[in-house]
């Protein structure tokens, strides 16, 4: 007999942002254990332990240089890095699949884990999933912790500092929350940790649509300043807290599955996560047919951000039909949020509806 799913979100054990909060990081390793270990980015290593340094910060903290994939081998060489130092607590420190080393890490060895995003592109900070690669790059698998973040420290001066498409990037990761989790509750399709959306996930997926078309282009502005403002702050918020649970908590629809479909080019590979998500949600827009009101408003927001409208946006040019099918096919797998939408899904119509998004763009800017 097949048990019921219940309504159920997922959340960080605890969420700290603001300006040099990073400072209050030996504190949280104390709450938590007797010795914490970064796995930092060459970056964060680099430039960002060093300008944080004190002498309790030496005291409670080790850190290791991540090597820039999150396949078995870095997995293999981190855990035993980790049992040299004796650590209890795992920190991961940087972009994203340095953060997704962290976390598997510490949970095969059942520990608590730190998360410290030095760049707010996209929503995996608050999550409990990781995506596991080849030694050569390759998406391998997901891989699913038994718990989310024990805590999520943001340190908004460190995120000012980064480039703005990176924030831009994770707005277009963000964008897509509010249309999946609407179309999830919509067909009463289950989320991400095994469950069916709550009203506090739906809600928050909600306020993260919202706070993006009222303070995306300020923060946006702000970040290239390298500076924080309430506009920055709320846009942060919105691409790692409000999406993260957002996302996990009410479920995945077209605007990743696109994404996933996509990365069958080779000419996409360049641009980042939430860029093709963004045109994954155009796509979805065609796909349900959403009201030309609502086609304004998100066209309007990705012009104003730059983010991708249109293939060429995306490095792709000249597509066959043969290739647009490869791509239709591939964000039409079985196991693909896709098929979470209320209207009948196919290869073909997913198709039309790329190359409707494309036009659309492209009309936009003539």
């Amino acid at each position: 007999m097949q048990t019921a799913l219940n309504n159920t979100a997922a959340f960080p054990g605890k969420y700290i942002q603001g300006e040099r909060a990073l400072a209050g990081l030996p504190g949280l390793v104390k709450l938590l254990g007797t010795k914490g270990l970064i796995i930092a980015s060459p970056t964060a290593r680099n430039k960002i332990v060093p300008s944080y340094s004190t002498a309790e910060f030496e005291k409670w903290l080790a850190t290791e240089e991540f090597r820039g994939e999150c396949c078995e081998t870095e997995l293999e060489r981190l855990t035993n890095v980790l049992q040299n130092q004796k650590a209890d607590v795992i920190i991961g420190m940087g972009g994203g699949k340095a953060i997704d080393a962290a976390k598997i890490v510490a949970d095969r060895a059942g520990l608590p884990v730190i998360i410290v995003p030095t760049i707010a592109s996209t929503d995996a900070p608050c999550s409990g999933c990781a995506v596991i690669y080849t030694d050569d790059g390759v998406f391998d698998s997901v891989y699913y912790e038994k718990l989310n973040p024990q805590v999520v420290l943001v340190d908004t001066t460190v995120i000012a500092a980064a480039p703005a498409r990176f924030l831009v990037s994770g707005m277009g990761d963000a964008l897509s929350t509010w249309f999946e989790a609407r179309s999830c509750a919509n067909s009463h399709s289950a989320n991400c940790c095994g469950g069916y959306t709550t009203m506090a996930g739906l809600n928050l997926a909600k306020l993260c649509y919202d706070t993006l078309l009222n303070d995306g282009s300020a923060a946006k502005i702000a970040c290239e300043k390298g500076i924080v403002t309430p506009e920055l702050n709320r846009i942060i918020e919105a691409n790692i807290l409000l999406s993260g649970i957002g996302f996990e908590s009410s479920g995945l629809a077209t605007a990743h599955s696109v994404h996933n479909g996509l990365s069958a080019l080779a000419e996409t590979h360049s641009f980042y996560h939430g860029e093709k998500v963004a045109f994954g949600v155009l796509t979805g827009l065609h796909l349900t047919g959403a009201s030309p009101d609502e086609m304004v408003t998100v066209y309007s927001f990705c012009e104003e951000m730059n983010l991708p409208t249109t293939f060429s946006d995306i490095g792709i040019y000249n597509l066959s039909a043969a290739r647009m099918m490869e791509v239709a096919i591939k964000a039409c797998a079985p196991e693909e949020g896709i098929h979470h939408e209320s209207v009948h899904i196919t290869p073909s119509k997913v198709v039309e509806a790329m190359i409707a998004a494309d036009a659309m763009g492209r009309k936009r800017k003539s």
